[in-house]
């Protein structure tokens, strides 16, 4: 569980600081930066949430 909270301080820190460079810099290449972070948080939320409901469906039966 650690882990988890570790890799999502870790997220919102680089999405800030990809934010943050581009409202000092204007260089789009830091949104697209920040949008595949995103993306890549997404993906890994999901993927975390199906392996907690596996694990469940799992101790149910």
């Amino acid at each position: 569980m650690f882990l988890i909270r570790l890799a999502v301080v870790f997220l919102l820190l680089v999405l800030g600081v990809c934010l943050g460079l581009y409202l000092y810099t204007r260089d789009r290449r830091y949104l697209r930066y920040a949008g595949a972070t995103l993306k890549f948080g997404l993906v890994l939320t999901v993927v975390f949430a199906a392996l907690y409901v596996l694990e469940r469906l799992i101790l149910v039966i």
